[in-house]
């Protein structure tokens, strides 16, 4: 962002933007925007043309050598009587290298296009007052554009409307739990993107809640577009087998010049030949010397190498790429999504005084299990759609990990929903750190909350134990008060359920009424995962004298766990936080 934008108020972004927090622009102000600062798209690079990337393929020293030879064996060939026959099988296969570098490199040219084009994002903006729906590439700075839960942040934008508002944001920091937005000032200078809780960032998802927020960079001036910009500017580095085969051919260059000086001396000077066929003698050694098969051979071995790769749904853009692969030492990965799974899945559940896994009760589920699944599901906004007959979840990652273990245990959220009607609900917020539904079913009313063990436990007076309602004793807090430090020393996030059945529905002004006098159900503690792959991949990299390391924004205690679970972090390693990393670079 060109401005501090987190460090103003609304009005005051509205009034240096131009616009209407109301009713935002006009569409004649912001068609005269769209002119001077472009569409909000990520630019590229501009596409080599097939004779640009031909070129290319002919820089390379070798080629270079080879292409001399062909010359000078024609010449000689001539000269012999012998004809064109050696400087023909040079230039094919310098021509075939070519022409197998070209195809690779358009073959992953169209690749990509295909992947950049798999959609055209669409957005909600305000514009002279009104509610549309557009593209998101026709955004400019001053829009206001209308957040709910699912849709993509088309632009960075300062928050200026936010109702239990949640972003995941993991794409830009790697933390895979979604941020808390809010529309406060922040005072502080340079805070880090992911402090930023009154903005939100393109290309990050609304989990929860719905908001809106006007847009203070589009294209190439957002967060994701200074990535992107950065990653373009880096300069073309070459592969060390690139590298290797260019000074080959500067060594060979070198010795079969040396060569030819040594025996045009020798013969016309030592042995008194006559010049020219000396020069025609040397010239012919030279040409001997230069392995015009080496290139055919590395572009085979490394066409080789691609196909491997496209069978693995990796895209190779160059040829040389793929080698360089082979040359990694050490591995510095991204975490969330990348080692993980970047979807939270509960590992553990706590009940009936008792601290199952998952896998533990998948095929023995009481009536006291089957209580702490309906809770966690009817307290909970998240949606079921079903694609390709099987069911996926949609909403913020915490509560869609409630869901995904209903239906694990083959307790289906729409099911249960159709049973227990919603009545009534009071929304998560940070303060309460709680969540309450009120549910119908025959005429008789239940209530469900989740949230913040801790604070839960304040509101309970009784707990769920052998099916029966017992009073809530200093035992028995202590007990889950241990479990959940135990389960958060394993990095696992805890949400604990309680429940209560009311005769009537509270007044409105009573409604805070539905969170006190709770019992207590149980808690769950869940984490995101890591990837079942990511495991043997670790195992192969350290095989292959490779050595592995996680960078990460999440808390370290988070890092910690995944990394020992993956085996990145083994006996004697060591784990460091970006400030102490910091430190370190200062001190050298």
């Amino acid at each position: 962002m060109e401005k501090e934008w987190y460090s103003l108020s609304k009005d005051e972004v509205a009034k240096l933007l131009n616009t209407d927090l109301k009713d935002g622009l006009s569409d004649e102000t912001a068609k005269n925007l769209q002119e001077k600062v472009g569409f909000n798209e990520i630019s590229t690079k501009g596409k080599k043309t097939i004779f640009q990337m031909l070129l290319e393929q002919f820089k390379d020293f070798m080629i270079i050598i080879l292409l001399i030879a062909a010359a000078v064996s024609g010449y000689i060939g001539v000269q012999n009587g012998e004809g064109f026959a050696d400087s023909i099988i040079i230039l094919i296969i310098v021509i075939l290298n070519a022409i197998i570098g070209v195809a690779q490199e358009l073959k992953a040219q169209k690749s990509l296009e295909a992947l950049k084009n798999l959609s055209a994002p669409h957005c909600k903006v305000i514009r002279n007052g009104v509610v549309e729906n557009t593209e998101s590439k026709y955004l400019v700075p001053g829009d206001i554009v209308v957040l709910d839960t699912g849709d993509y942040i088309p632009a960075d934008l300062r928050l200026i409307d936010a109702v239990n508002l949640k972003v995941q944001e993991a794409a830009l920091t790697g933390e895979s739990v979604p941020v808390e937005k809010n529309t406060e000032v922040l005072k502080a200078e340079h805070i880090g993107i992911g402090d930023r809780i009154n903005c939100a960032f393109s290309s990050s998802l609304v989990t929860y809640g719905r908001g809106k927020g006007i847009v203070v960079a589009t294209g190439m001036n957002t967060e994701v577009g200074k990535i992107a910009s950065m990653i373009q500017e880096v300069d073309d580095s070459e592969t060390p087998l690139k590298k290797r085969l260019e000074a080959l051919g500067k060594t060979l260059g070198i010795a079969a010049l040396c060569i030819c000086i040594v025996i045009f001396l020798v013969g016309s000077f030592i042995y008194k030949k006559e010049m020219l066929t000396m020069f025609m003698t040397a010239v012919s050694l030279a040409v001997a010397a230069i392995p015009e098969g080496l290139p055919a051979i590395s572009t085979i071995v490394l066409s080789i190498g691609v196909q491997r790769m496209v069978k693995r749904n990796a895209i190779i853009r160059t040829l040389p790429s793929v080698e360089t692969l082979g040359s990694a030492t050490i591995i510095c990965s991204d975490k969330t999504g990348t080692l993980t799974q970047n979807k939270m899945t509960v590992e553990k559940i706590f009940y009936n005084d008792e601290l199952f896994s998952v896998e533990e009760k998948q095929n023995n589920i009481d009536d006291h299990l089957s209580l702490l699944i309906h809770s966690m599901i009817l307290c909970n906004d998240s949606k079921i759609k079903e694609e390709n007959k099987t069911l996926k979840t949609i909403g913020d990652p915490t509560e869609t990990a409630l869901v995904d273990l209903g239906i694990k245990y083959n307790i289906i959220k729409t099911d249960v929903e159709n049973l227990y009607k919603r009545v009534e609900e009071i929304p998560f917020d940070s303060d309460r750190k709680l969540m309450t539904t009120v549910h119908e079913k025959n005429g008789k009313y239940i209530v469900y909350t989740k949230g913040a063990v801790d604070e839960l436990l304040a509101r309970c007076t009784r707990i769920y134990i052998n099916n029966q309602e017992l009073p809530l004793t200093n035992e028995h807090i202590k007990e889950i008060t241990k479990i959940n430090d135990e389960m958060g020393s394993h990095a696992l996030r805890v949400l604990a359920m309680a429940y209560k059945p009311i005769e009537v529905l509270p007044l409105h002004e009573e409604i805070s009424s539905l969170e006190s006098g709770l019992i207590f159900i149980g808690m769950v503690g869940m984490i995101d995962p890591a990837r079942p792959e990511a495991k043997e991949a670790v195992v192969k990299c350290r095989t292959a004298g490779i050595k592995p390391v996680m960078i990460t924004g999440d808390h370290k205690v988070t890092a910690v766990a995944i990394a020992k679970d993956i085996g990145i972090l083994g006996e004697g390693d060591t784990a460091i936080t970006g400030a102490e990393l910091e430190k370190c670079h200062k001190k050298n």
